[in-house]
């Protein structure tokens, strides 16, 4: 990696820690529900309730913690992140009482879904703004690249080990790689580093919110409600896969095999969004964002070939793409980049509060005897009520510009 651009080397670095928060993400973790379970002897409704307490904790803890990346230099925190990756993912391995699978889960998402993703997002945004749109477009490849290899790979990987010697192969793979990865691509990289930008266009400056300023502004939270609408349903498919392959009359593999379509229609809508990004902007493709996952639930709710899996999927992966790169770019253009780190730690916490919301309300109303036909319902409903609110606002999302 010497003898690459420090540009080329953070978008490595965002690549790798993308692709391994996938080990706290929904759809990984999804995976080891039915053998959990079954383990442990509990329903849905209760590995829902225990997933959601302590994604909502997780949630909360990161808030403050995430807040640390706009203090401490990449590096540092960075080698905080592995540590504590890799210490959950031993933790995991030993799991035998639902008080450990509620430890277990909480620190696989505050470190996976939450520390992992908001390193490499926060890092990103930071680094980049006239590229910025491509540059995380191409990070979030990483987590797609997961969603493409990882499930089939475990799926026939418990055919020859247990899922506790999967969790310690995973440790292992951290604690070798990942410092690895670190020492190569960020070691001189500084809180005020910015990408070399070659272009003669003149910069706009725009005021840079601080987190404080944020959460009195209802742009915000109209914003979120449609950024918080793909994590919270995307959530409750994943880690209620199995039953929905279960009422669906669907094979055991079918999900599995579903999430190559989600994955490469994920990475395709990447590969488009970040150059559509940096052309039109984030604020105005976000209205666009929910649309295929509006169209999912349709597919979840009518249909019920084997077929629709990956239709369904395939649509959910278009809204996940888009969501990837509008989620961490729309924050970074409306509020600016100097306090994006509280922001987006603020932002993340939101995104993994809603994964236990999805995660809570599929388990509820699953255990209280509605069919998945109804829950695809009212997540439909939820996707364009929050869309209404983001059209009626939409011309107020351009940023403050800053007089020279």
């Amino acid at each position: 990696m010497m003898n690459l651009s420090l540009n080329k080397k953070v978008i490595i670095f965002g690549f790798i820690f993308t692709f391994f928060s996938s080990f706290g993400q929904s759809f990984f973790l999804g995976l080891f529900n039915a053998p959990i379970r079954n383990e442990l002897g509990i329903t849905h409704g209760q590995f829902g309730n225990i997933y959601a307490t302590a994604t909502i904790f997780s949630s909360l803890l990161l808030i403050w913690v995430g807040k640390k990346i706009d203090e401490y230099q990449i590096i540092y925190y960075s080698f905080f992140v592995i540590l504590l990756l890799f210490l959950s993912s031993l933790f995991f391995s030993i799991i035998n009482s639902i008080y450990f699978l509620a430890v277990g889960i909480f620190l696989m998402r505050f470190s996976g879904q939450g520390l992992m993703s908001h390193a490499s997002t926060t890092t990103i945004s930071r680094f980049f703004e006239r590229s910025r749109g491509k540059a995380l477009s191409t990070i979030w490849f990483g987590l797609s690249s997961a969603e493409f290899i990882l499930p089939v790979l475990i799926t026939y990987l418990f055919v020859i080990y247990s899922w506790r010697t999967v969790w310690q192969g995973i440790a292992i793979l951290i604690i070798l790689f990942l410092p690895f990865v670190v020492l190569n691509t960020i070691r001189h990289i500084k809180l005020d580093s910015r990408e070399k930008d070659q272009s003669q266009t003149k910069k706009i400056k725009i005021k840079s919110w601080m987190r404080k300023d944020v959460i009195k502004d209802y742009r915000f939270y109209i914003v979120s409600l449609n950024m918080l609408a793909m994590p919270w349903i995307a959530t409750g498919v994943f880690v209620f896969q199995s039953y929905i392959a279960e009422s669906k009359m669907w094979s055991i593999y079918t999900i599995p095999k579903a999430f190559m379509v989600y994955s490469i229609a994920s990475i395709i809508t990447l590969f488009f969004s970040g150059f559509l990004v940096d052309k039109f902007t984030s604020r105005k493709l976000i209205p666009l964002m929910n649309i295929p996952l509006l169209f999912a639930m349709f597919v979840l709710f009518y249909y019920q070939y084997e077929i629709s899996a990956f239709i369904f999927l395939g649509l959910i992966g278009i809204s996940n793409g888009l969501a990837n790169v509008l989620g961490s770019s729309t924050w970074a253009e409306i509020y600016g980049v100097k306090f994006i780190g509280s922001i987006k730690a603020l932002t993340t916490a939101f995104m993994v509060f809603s994964t236990a919301f999805g995660t809570a309300v599929f388990g509820l109303l699953i255990d209280n005897g509605f069919t998945i036909e109804n829950i695809a319902l009212i997540a439909g409903v939820y996707i364009v009520i929050s869309l209404i609110l983001l059209i009626m606002i939409r011309k107020n999302l351009e940023p403050i510009k800053l007089k020279k």
